[in-house]
């Protein structure tokens, strides 16, 4: 199955007795992705990719970017990350920040050969952005995945939090994806984390660990 391009996005308000001095989240960061998993003669360990992080003190842009991955059973390929800082209106001492993370070329290829038993999908997503804003009224997370191939039974929409079954050709289930988790701190401060794809294999696989596509936090401005 291949998909041409899904989207989305999920917003959080400052509540009126919010305090963004006391945000949950970082003021703004971001990382194309990461992955810790292991089977029994083998580890993989990818540090999180083009991280970057806000300075909320200064206007301006802090980039990230991190080389392609090519390891047996992952491959990903270039990542970049932006986290800017923009002055809205300088006598109202009002800011935006935008974190943004991009990455391509993203194949699994781990799962279609497993040892006693049938092999699963070869996942494989062409470009994947992953973003969130925030300005003095609240926060806002928004994403983007391309040319996506075997995700059979994948739907047309992707609700926040949505999990799919990574299935081998038998039916077992060998991983699940979950898709725009996204976290709000209780009490509710108006900021926003997301995680854009989370892979979390199951025993079945003889595989153990995860691997992640795409996170970004931010935290309502001064």
């Amino acid at each position: 199955m291949r998909r041409s391009s899904i989207a989305g996005a999920v917003v959080a308000l400052t509540l009126a007795t919010a305090s963004p001095a006391l945000a949950g989240n970082p003021p703004g960061t971001a990382s194309a992705g990461s992955a810790d998993f292991a089977k029994a003669d083998q580890a993989y360990k990818v540090a999180p990719l083009a991280v970057c992080d806000v300075n909320p003190e200064a206007a301006g842009t802090v980039s990230g970017g991190s080389q392609a991955v090519n390891r047996t059973g992952l491959a990903i390929g270039p990542t970049t990350s932006t986290c800017t800082t923009e002055i809205v209106d300088a006598a109202k001492l009002t800011s935006k920040t935008t974190s943004v993370a991009k990455g391509s070329g993203f194949d699994l290829s781990a799962l279609t050969a497993l040892a006693g038993g049938p092999g699963g999908p070869r996942l494989k997503i062409g470009e994947w952005s992953i973003t969130c804003t925030a300005d003095e009224k609240g926060t806002s997370a928004g994403w983007e995945l391309k040319a996506m191939s075997g995700w059979t039974g994948l739907p047309k929409e992707i609700k926040p939090g949505y999990v799919h079954d990574i299935v081998s050709k038998s039916g077992t289930v060998l991983a699940k994806a979950k898709f725009t988790d996204t976290v709000f701190p209780e009490p509710n401060d108006g900021s926003i984390s997301m995680t854009l794809l989370k892979i979390t294999f199951e025993p079945s696989s003889g595989y153990t660990g995860t691997v992640t596509v795409g996170t970004v936090a931010c935290s309502p401005t001064p």
